[in-house]
């Protein structure tokens, strides 16, 4: 389906997180920060949003927030507007979106330590068109386990065995788009997350969307994922940058 492309689109980066799977790359830095080459991961997600039309973005921030706020500024120098929203306390990835007050209708949520060539724009644009309540961009991933996994009957006899079978299964990217009716399911004042609000909307009936991404995503929270991360940014940067700022 061929999606017109729309102005004036809004984001929020959740990165107010502490970053302890990721230590020691965290202890002088807050996540968002650490490079991949000689680029912040967060900086890259600015330059992506930028190309895709987004005009102002909000940093939901806590841990180490001046640092990241004297880094990042105003956004000039990426040709957009960044503004910042404090958590005086944690509040997990949905609870800090009802501490900003002038969000649109329609408005793109991520997290900042995020790795990925999904077209922000329109997976920004799909949603609005349908009018969704929630969008979750989501991935397929495939996991090996290093072992031989037994299965056994209720008298302890083995009835089956795999040798380090592959699980296939689909996860969220961290990425979402968010609708003001959304906000009005999420609690003010307490930490509520995204699982939190899954649940709720699903007990409602209000069923979020899913659009799968078929390209490239890695969450660098893990030392390892980490070191991929930088490893594959650096062969083909402008699979992620095309800008080059």
């Amino acid at each position: 389906m061929k999606v017109r492309p729309l102005a004036n689109k809004r984001a929020v980066i959740l990165a107010g997180g502490k970053g302890t799977r990721l230590r020691p790359y965290t202890i002088a830095l807050p996540k968002p920060l650490v490079p991949l080459g000689e680029t912040p991961i967060l900086e890259i997600i600015i330059r992506q949003l930028a190309r895709s039309g987004f005009d102002h973005i909000t940093m939901a921030v806590n841990h180490q927030a001046e640092i990241i706020k004297a880094f990042f500024r105003d956004g000039e120098r990426w040709g957009l507007r960044i503004d910042y929203s404090l958590e005086d306390k944690p509040l997990s990835t949905m609870a800090p979106l009802k501490l900003v007050r002038d969000l649109p209708a329609h408005f793109l949520v991520m997290n900042g330590d995020i790795l990925t060539d999904l077209d922000f724009g329109e997976f920004y644009d799909l949603h609005v068109q349908r009018d969704g309540i929630f969008t979750i961009s989501s991935h397929a991933r495939e996991e090996m386990i290093d072992y031989g996994v037994l299965e056994s009957d209720t008298q302890g006899q083995l009835t089956g065995f795999r040798e380090k079978p592959r699980y296939a299964y689909e996860v969220s990217m961290g990425v979402y788009m968010v609708s003001q009716r959304a906000l009005g399911m999420i609690p003010p004042d307490v930490a509520f997350g995204f699982d939190h609000l899954m649940h709720r909307l699903i007990k409602a009936g209000t069923l979020p969307d899913v659009r799968r991404h078929d390209g490239y995503w890695l969450d660098i929270g893990r030392p390892d994922d980490y070191a991929k991360a930088i490893e594959e940014y650096e062969s083909d940067p402008a699979r992620f940058m095309a800008d080059r700022m």
